[in-house]
């Protein structure tokens, strides 16, 4: 049984034939070689595409080693493009592996070239993947700039991983939190060799290629750091307060500004996502304290060997993903407000939303809170969405399959199952 990646594909059927090179992003691993060269290209092929109008070259595989300089991959590549009329469907994994020869470094020709040249030829569309120490992702997106279609890929979703598994929602989600939506692992029946290689992908793939594109001498800060990071996944902190925390805690020295450095190699390379805090009221980004994210739990959930499961921050950690998968802008949302205290005193006071969601003129609140089994417990996640002074739709999502409803102040719930498999919940289309 296939995973199916239909949301990618609805995502690329639009921008065909736009000109442009479309440029497949995301963390290694998560499944973009596939998607390119099994799913894409069937349905190409169940499209009425011959075989003979799609060229497929897989630079990392060693059948097309002769390929990786931009002069070969430029000839090979021209060499089958149609002239009949016919269009002609270009598709390159890792592009990256595309360099000029060793010692000719005088060589101004790059695979961006070879790119923007192909480009300019009539009849051919062009599907690229990139990755790995010289191109981790997000570069190639800003080298191509309005010259190319970017799509983001992500781990498997909980909607896609329940879609495979075949389990009940409640088992699913269980699975899900331990063991996240990498495609591999995911596929993998042993729990041991799930385990191993949800680990091994740190220091073989991620660390490697961040070391290599950035030439890092200290790979045990770099793996202190990532330790650090997961564990801290979904608190406010910075680079000072990691910097302590690797101090007191590990014994490493370093400062913020390396610590700074390493934490933008981790987010340039899909490891973790950065949450900016933004105050509702005064409608400005407010510096200093940050949130980071992992990009997928299972693998946080295999650095930290599978320590630290609090299934709250977890679902937060899974919810705040699932937003940026959608293709929307999210904050950590601040309300601040004068009140009274025990003595009578007014005093200012910060209050917290886990995540401001914007999708064009429209705004959402959500609350991501586990449970809420007191009196107490349910103020305390409701007092921030009252305070905001608006009328944007407010969301808490809570654990569990529970169908969405209103309260007596309009504020929607749900439980986190239903939020993440039905996308018209969270804006009430």
């Amino acid at each position: 049984m296939e995973i199916k990646r239909d949301d990618y594909l609805d995502e690329i059927k639009p921008v065909m034939g736009n000109g442009l090179v479309k440029v497949i992003t995301g963390i290694r691993r998560c499944g973009k070689s596939y998607f390119l060269f099994n799913i894409f290209k069937s349905f190409l092929r169940e499209s009425g595409v011959e075989e003979d109008q799609i060229v497929c070259v897989q630079l990392d595989d060693d059948e097309f080693e002769s390929l990786r300089t931009p002069q070969a991959l430029s000839e090979y590549v021209k060499d089958r493009i149609l002239a009949d009329g016919r269009k002609t469907y270009v598709l390159i994994d890792e592009i990256q592996e595309c360099k000029p020869p060793e010692g000719d470094q005088a060589s101004e020709i790059t695979f961006y070239d070879v790119l923007n040249s192909l480009m300019k030829k009539p009849g051919v569309d062009v599907y690229v993947t990139g990755s790995n120490s010289e191109m981790l992702s997000e570069d190639i997106a800003t080298n191509f700039r309005d010259r190319g279609t970017v799509i983001r890929m992500w781990p498997l979703s909980f909607s896609e991983y329940y879609a495979y598994s075949g389990k009940e929602k409640g088992d699913a989600w269980e699975d899900y939190l331990a063991w996240g939506g990498m495609p591999l692992a995911v596929l993998e029946p042993r729990q041991k060799a799930r385990e191993a290689y949800l680990r091994k992908l740190f220091d073989e793939v991620y660390f490697a290629d961040i070391i290599e594109r950035y030439g890092l001498r200290d790979s045990v800060l770099l793996g202190r750091l990532c330790d650090v990071v997961s564990s801290v996944a979904g608190s406010l902190t910075n680079p000072n307060r990691i910097v302590n925390t690797i101090k007191t805690e590990l014994g490493v020295k370093t400062n913020g500004h390396t610590v700074g450095d390493y934490l933008e190699y981790f987010r340039k390379s899909f490891l973790f996502e950065k949450a900016e805090r933004w105050d509702v009221k005064g409608r400005k980004y407010i510096g200093a304290l940050v949130k980071y994210y992992a990009e997928d739990v299972g693998l946080r959930n295999a650095r930290l060997n599978f320590r630290q499961m609090e299934r709250s921050h977890l679902m937060e950690n899974v919810v705040y993903c699932e937003l940026l998968r959608r293709g929307l802008a999210v904050d950590v949302g601040v309300v601040e407000c004068v009140e009274k205290n025990s003595e009578g005193k007014s005093e200012r006071k910060s209050y917290e939303i886990d995540f401001v969601v914007n999708s064009g003129f429209r705004r959402i609140y959500v609350q991501s809170a586990f449970e809420m089994p007191t009196e107490a417990k349910r103020k305390q996640e409701l007092r921030p969405l009252k305070l905001t002074g608006d009328f944007f739709r407010k969301m808490v999502v809570s654990g569990g399959n529970e169908r969405q409803w209103a309260d007596e102040d309009g504020i929607i719930h749900v439980g986190v199952i239903q939020f993440l498999l039905d996308k018209s919940i969270l804006m009430g289309d």
